[in-house]
């Protein structure tokens, strides 16, 4: 674009028009003074206003300037406080008895999970009365799925125990009528708990596996909308993990029968 055209652009969009003035008194100032016409004090005054129209155009871009400056600084500590781990990373579920109360679609995977259904027995057996699908994926006790879970955990003698927790977990399941449970034929890398996951609304808690009998491990939350790529990687996961694991049996059920 020309400078006619320019001018003519930025006079017709109302931009620019300070400095545009600030040249045009400049022009008539110094035509003026060279040809004699005005007294040289009227020059010497305009000129010094037209210095100070300049200085007080300057000061817009640095203020300008310093206000994007305190903009950026802002989002670098807001980026910061996103990124940091306590930001996405805890060890409770948020809204988890909440969203479990009225879910239709109901899975969960993990180790022996014992304290997820213990916590939400009645809630799941709530949820079956009304309709709600509800599926559950934990280790086979039965085999070296137990002590596999023993020597992640470090503490490779004590395979009994998560035996012990798997069979108190399928105690509380069995008398729940309609839920799916399969046993995986190995340790799950993380646990998962899915609720309405088909939903625009689903949610996805992923809780990392640590090396520890005891203790919370770290969780984070997915939703389809703010984490659609990772939200269908899980899902998908937890769909894999099932195709792979067997479906109970009776002797699974009621093992004090098969002694």
């Amino acid at each position: 674009m020309g400078p006619l055209k320019r001018l003519r652009a930025d006079v017709s969009t109302g931009k620019n028009l300070e400095i545009y003035l600030t040249a045009l008194i400049a022009l008539v100032v110094g035509v003026l003074g060279v040809f004699s016409v005005v007294n040289p004090q009227v020059v010497s005054a305009a000129i010094l206003a037209t210095l100070a129209l300049v200085a007080v155009n300057a000061l817009g871009p640095r203020h300008q300037v310093a206000d994007l400056e305190a903009r950026v600084a802002d989002l670098n500590r807001l980026v910061e406080a996103k990124l940091a781990g306590d930001a996405f990373l805890t060890t409770v579920r948020q809204g988890l008895d909440e969203r479990v109360a009225r879910a239709a679609d109901i899975r969960f995977a993990g180790v022996t999970l014992s304290r997820t259904i213990r916590a939400h027995v009645e809630q799941l057996r709530k949820g079956l009365a009304r309709g709600a699908s509800v599926q559950v994926l934990l280790i086979d006790p039965k085999g070296a799925v137990p002590e596999e879970a023993a020597r992640r955990s470090t503490s490779p003698d004590r395979s009994d125990v998560f035996e012990h927790r798997v069979k108190s977990t399928i105690y509380l399941l069995r008398d729940l009528e309609g839920v799916e449970v399969r046993f995986l034929p190995f340790v799950p890398a993380f646990g998962l708990v899915l609720l309405d996951a088909g939903e625009d609304d689903g949610v996805i808690h992923v809780e990392l596996g640590t090396h520890s009998v005891a203790g919370r491990d770290p969780v984070f939350t997915l939703t389809p909308r703010r984490d659609h790529f990772w939200y269908e990687h899980f899902k998908a996961e937890f769909n894999r993990m099932w195709e792979v694991s067997r479906e109970a049996t009776e002797d699974d059920w009621r093992p004090e029968r098969t002694k």
